[in-house]
């Protein structure tokens, strides 16, 4: 089963420059895990340890890549939770935007 939240992060990722870490997205019941250690990010949906991991709602998701929802206040309000390296974190408004 495709996931358009899913195909739209892969897409994204596949566009950016490798982030030189592991990111794992849990967004409402969907694990969108991405690998950029090596010269690309590799995505999949594999719940694994990562470096750093973002936790948040497809709402949220969708408010934030809008642009309706700022990123520092949906992390001040609790709508998204970052746990593990803050410098990976900095990196996904590549892979949002």
């Amino acid at each position: 089963m495709s996931n358009p939240i899913f195909e739209q992060l892969q897409q994204k990722a596949n566009e950016a420059e490798a982030i030189g870490g592991t990111l794992k997205f849990v967004i409402d019941d969907l694990v969108v895990f991405v690998d950029g250690t090596g010269n690309s990010n590799v995505v999949s949906q594999s719940d694994e340890e990562a470096d750093c991991t973002i936790t948040t709602s497809a709402d949220t998701l969708m408010e934030l890549q809008s642009g309706d929802l700022n990123p520092m206040m949906a992390v001040m309000g609790g709508k998204v939770k970052i746990g593990g390296d803050m410098g990976l974190a900095m990196k996904v408004q590549s892979l949002m935007s």
